[in-house]
């Protein structure tokens, strides 16, 4: 059972950690949550010295290396302020993985004590500021991706509570939408043709329901399916969800 106690929110001031895949990959996502979360009145602190949240290497079972990247982790957003991320899979890192590799370490309670303020970003706008309504428009048939890391989580409901407050979206249920996707972070890497049959079946039930975009809070999952749509010939149209809350806003200055 995943432990997502949270420390009450108090202010609005947050240190966001943008991730490996936003560091390597997706750039605009990091924009977009600043953007989102400016727009809520949220001041954004960005620690330069942010690495890697330890996922790799815990799901790869080198525990040990793991835990020097979290420590490192845990110096770099010190402090009292929520710690917002846009991936429900490196906010679970923290406030699960994280705890389980530390059951016997010293330090422990440090890194329980960063779980307790780590946020994925839909579940703090929702949960964590009380906000259940989006201004502007995306006019969009939207397919809502619910990845592994999120289940147990508050995330998945807010972020379909941040999408149907958006005028214009359309959410469209497909089948078995709590499938993996197959990427798996180092599962991909060390069992690939598994791993592309489970995301081509994914594929496969998404493109059934005929969304205009897939939507998701797992970036790491956007890249696996969008990077296997794009081999088969058969692209899909992938974004953040921070990306369409942008988009919204956007609407509303034209």
């Amino acid at each position: 059972m995943l432990n997502t106690e949270r420390s009450p929110v108090a202010g609005k001031r947050v240190q966001l950690m943008a991730t490996c895949l936003c560091d390597a990959f997706y750039d605009d996502v990091a924009a977009a949550t600043v953007e989102v979360l400016e727009h809520l009145g949220v001041e954004v602190v960005f620690p330069e010295g942010q690495t890697c949240c330890g996922q790799p290497a815990f799901n790869g079972g080198d525990w040990v290396a793991s835990r020097k990247v979290v420590r490192h982790t845990v110096r770099t957003f010190a402090g009292d302020e929520p710690v917002v991320v846009p991936s429900g899979s490196c906010a679970a890192m923290l406030f699960h993985g994280a705890v389980l590799e530390f059951a016997k370490e010293p330090d422990v309670a440090e890194v329980e004590a960063l779980g307790r303020r780590t946020w994925e970003l839909a579940d703090f706008i929702v949960n964590g500021l009380g906000v259940k309504a989006w201004p502007g428009r995306y006019d969009a048939k939207v397919a809502f991706h619910r990845s592994c890391h999120s289940r147990g989580t508050a995330s998945v409901a807010a972020a379909l509570t941040l999408l149907r407050a958006v005028a214009g979206v359309s959410v469209v249920e497909f089948g078995e939408a709590e499938q993996c996707c197959g990427f798996g972070g180092t599962f991909s890497v060390s069992f690939p043709n598994i791993s592309t049959a489970m995301g081509a079946l994914k594929l496969e039930h998404v493109r059934a329901a005929q969304p205009d975009v897939y939507v998701s809070g797992d970036m790491s999952c956007m890249m696996h399916l969008g990077g296997l749509a794009a081999n088969e010939g058969r692209p899909i149209k992938t974004l953040h969800l921070a990306q369409v809350l942008r988009e919204a806003l956007k609407a509303r200055q034209v």
